[in-house]
């Protein structure tokens, strides 16, 4: 059975960082896209990152580049989420999924691993 699992989700204040951790077990996942996207109370779930766990291609979301960094570490079957000076506008659930498609061609319809979810909450 394919598990994605989150975790590292918080509360921490505005120009703060977090790291979250995204484990993937159940298959091999070469040649698959692993990422993150977010949802806002109210609002659609968008696209943050996502990364290539053959080449370690990645893609960002203009809202988070230069703060935001996504990787992979192959051995551990985990990607992580580096978030440096969070915003309050950062706040959202992060999702983690997972699916065969390329870190530019990232979409919600395209995927076939999802993680529960982690909340982040950024205070001003």
């Amino acid at each position: 059975q394919v598990q994605v699992v989150e975790s590292g989700g918080g509360l921490v204040q505005a120009g703060g960082s977090l790291r979250l951790s995204c484990a993937a077990s159940g298959r091999s996942f070469f040649g698959y896209g692993m990422g993150w996207f977010r949802q806002a109370p109210g609002k659609e779930r968008e696209f943050v990152a996502a990364i290539s766990w053959s080449t370690g291609s990645t893609n960002y979301a203009d809202s988070v580049k230069g703060r935001f960094t996504i990787s992979r570490d192959n051995a551990k079957n985990t990607v992580y989420l580096q978030m440096n000076s969070l915003k309050p506008e950062d706040t959202a659930v992060y999702y983690c999924a997972a699916g065969l498609s390329s870190p530019s061609l990232f979409r919600v319809a395209t995927l076939s691993y999802w993680g529960q979810g982690t909340q982040v909450t950024v205070s001003s």
